[in-house]
Parts: structure tokens; C-alpha cells; sequence
């Protein structure tokens, strides 16, 4: 089935913002763009707080890395390691609260598994290698295939193919192919996370959602008001459920001109 094409951003209609009472965002290519997020992109996400909308980053990198940021950047919470691993501020002070999907002993027990597949594919995949913030991942695994490396599609579907065949989701983002055993999701983040923080249920119909690659569709299924910045013209021949709409801008310009047009509705 074709996907029914991507509209305009900047055509959308006031009565379809109306509803709108959050973000949901993932990172990578959406807020940053080789690594650092984008000053426009930051400063949205601070107009956005100061408006009273929440916004909730939704990523596939790991716990570790999202920490800094989790600290810093105007957001309710980053939901890190695709569902897995929810960082908050506590407080008014930098101190994180973390929490998990999965108990200590399952994901104790998965441990194993996940480094037994990573092992397999690092060793029958020419070219693979661990992404390089794999130390800081505390329930899954990457691969790196355009961060600081270069995979061809055929070692990417390759890499996915040895994930599932250990018993792994596997996902591919902008830079990672990653694989975690499990069934959270970033819909399943959403789902967890808004009655967490705001003490109200999670209705796909109430929220925004920003990405930019095929780790994302999921929710560009589930969430009518989907947003793929510009640089989703890259994933678009893989995906099977497009956004519903497309900025002009890339990567964190186009995050702040989804903030401007939602912060203009208001």
C-alpha cells in the first residue's frame, strides 16, 4: 500500500492544532544536527516551556548519553534506549530520577543475550561496529551505521536480520541500527511517560510528533499530528507509514519551525 503523501507544514490548519496540549520529539537529526543540538532547535524547546506546552524526547540513545541533557534542556524528560529508561529532574537542582520498564534481575538477565548478539554481529558482518556510545546503554545494543561509519543497506538489513534472529526488536534510526529484547517502544514511551509526568492518560489525538527517520514510523502511525522534518526525504523509499506532514527546514530548524507555526496557533 503507498503511503499517503506528505503535506506542507506550514499549510496546516488552526482547528487541527487546537487539540494539541504536548511534543513528543525524537533527537537525533530531529533537534541536532551532527551530534549537537541545533541553537534554533533549543531555543523552540524553550519557547514551547514558556508556553506551557510539554515536550517529551523520545530517543534510541542510551541512558548515559541522554543524562547531560536530561539536566539541561527544556524538556519534562527524555525517554532514552527506545522506551526502556525514562530521565526526569527530580527537582528544581540538576539531580536526575530514573526509572525503567524492566525490573534489575530481567535486565540482568538480558545482558548476556544482547552482548551474546552484538558479538555475533560484529563478528560475521564486514564493517560493523558498536556505536560509540555503547558504554552508557543500559538495556540494549547499537550499531553504528552513519554516526562515525558508513554501512551499506545490505550490511544494515544484515545486522537487522542477526537481531531478530536472537530474539531482538531491532530498529534503525538516522545513525544506529539498534536491538533490545522487549516489547517497549517509542509508543509505549508515550503511553508510560505523560501519566507519569502529568498525571493524565496518553491520547495519541492530544500530541505532536517530531522525527526524521524509520525508527519513528510507529509513530507516524499512531499519532494523526506527525511531523518529519526535512531530512526524512532520505528514509522515505523504506517507510511504510509516512508523517502526516513535512517542514521545509532539516534537522533542528525544522523542529523550531514545527514550535513556531504550534507556538503562532496559540
Amino acid at each position: 500500500m503507498t503511503p499517503q503523501p506528505m503535506r506542507a507544514w506550514s499549510s496546516i490548519d488552526d482547528a487541527l492544532l487546537a487539540p494539541v496540549r504536548g511534543v513528543l520529539t525524537d533527537i537525533d537529526d530531529t533537534l541536532t544536527r551532527d551530534g549537537a543540538i541545533e541553537p534554533s532547535a533549543l531555543e523552540a524547546l524553550q519557547l514551547l516551556a514558556d508556553a506551557g506546552i510539554p515536550v517529551i524526547a523520545i530517543t534510541g540513545r542510551p541512558a548515559g548519553w541522554s543524562e547531560p541533557f536530561a539536566r539541561s534542556w527544556p524538556v519534562r524528560a527524555i525517554v532514552a534506549e527506545n522506551g526502556a529508561v525514562m530521565l526526569r529532574r527530580s527537582g528544581a537542582g540538576p539531580d536526575l530520577a530514573i526509572s525503567f520498564t524492566q525490573d534489575e534481575p530481567t535486565r540482568q538477565a538480558n545482558f548476556a543475550r544482547l552482548q551474546a548478539c552484538a558479538a555475533a554481529i560484529v563478528a560475521t558482518v564486514p564493517g560493523a561496529r558498536m556505536a560509540e556510545d555503547s558504554a552508557g546503554r543500559l538495556t540494549d545494543i547499537a550499531i553504528d551505521h552513519s554516526e562515525f561509519t558508513h554501512l551499506p543497506p545490505e550490511q544494515i538489513d544484515a545486522v537487522v536480520a542477526l537481531m531478530r534472529a536472537h530474539g531482538l526488536t531491532a530498529t534503525v534510526s538516522s545513525i544506529h541500527i539498534n536491538g533490545w529484547i522487549g516489547q517497549h517502544s517509542k509508543l509505549t514511551a508515550a503511553a508510560w511517560a505523560v501519566p507519569a509526568l502529568l498525571g493524565h492518560a496518553f491520547d495519541a489525538a492530544e500530541w505532536l510528533y517530531v522525527g526524521d527517520s524509520t525508527n519513528d514510523q510507529l509513530m507516524f502511525q499512531h499519532i494523526p499530528l506527525s511531523v518529519g522534518v526535512a531530512n526524512i526525504a532520505r528514509f522515505v523509499p523504506q517507510l511504510q507509514h509516512l508523517p502526516a506532514w513535512v517542514t521545509q527546514a532539516e534537522r533542528g530548524e525544522g523542529f523550531a519551525e514545527m514550535a513556531q507555526r504550534l507556538l503562532a496557533h496559540g
